[in-house]
């Protein structure tokens, strides 16, 4: 993929609103040797041992409805789609592990925030990394945002020399999409409107 091409997008994606225009965020680009070379480094670690602590807790430590639920639909869905079936630990896992070689993306992308920062600023990290996808898209090129690279933040930082400063959010995957891929066939039910909406008017 050309690097004019990654450098478009970002400049796109960087009209995302910040607050007060702090543009919080840093972008770590990975690709051809440098990719193969971080990605290694996870699988190796990922094959030889336990994951370690991530960087943050992404999900919340107790589940309620209607957010377990959901968790669930689209988690069977998806593995249904993939062949996967309850209680195949092999399969799941050999999944999760696709995560950490971008799927086969040529592209990763890696998002960081200075930790003297405040969770204002995630808002604003969440929004450029929607810009990139959209940005992408235009691009005729698809992403996957991956929360599941937060765990291997040490590697990661030693890998491309980010300082300790910097928190690893997350990774993100770019590439054309492969639209005969079981998992790219995956449509998420979304809510309706009114069941996460309140107009108020009067």
């Amino acid at each position: 993929m050309p690097e004019a091409v990654i450098r478009q997008i970002l400049v796109v994606a960087a009209r995302a609103p910040s607050a007060t225009n702090t543009q919080p965020w840093q972008v770590h680009v990975v690709s051809g040797a440098a990719r193969d070379r971080v990605c290694g480094a996870i699988l190796a670690a990922c094959d030889a041992g336990p994951e370690p602590e991530a960087e943050y807790a992404y999900y919340p430590q107790t589940w309620a409805s209607p957010y377990i639920e959901r968790r669930r639909q689209v988690g069977w869905a998806l593995y249904e789609l993939l062949g996967i079936q309850k209680g195949d630990r092999a399969g799941a896992a050999a999944w999760r592990r696709a995560n950490y070689d971008f799927f086969g993306a040529p592209v990763g992308l890696f998002f960081t925030l200075d930790r003297g920062l405040a969770l204002g600023s995630w808002l604003d990290l969440g929004m450029f990394m929607q810009n990139v996808m959209i940005a992408a898209r235009g691009c005729g090129l698809e992403t996957c945002p991956q929360a599941a690279f937060k765990s291997w933040h040490a590697i990661i930082r030693a890998e491309l020399g980010i300082p300790a400063e910097q928190m690893v959010l997350c990774g993100m995957a770019m590439g054309h999409p492969d639209l005969s891929a079981p998992a790219n066939r995956l449509v998420a039910p979304r809510e309706a409107v009114d069941g996460f909406s309140r107009f108020h008017s009067a």
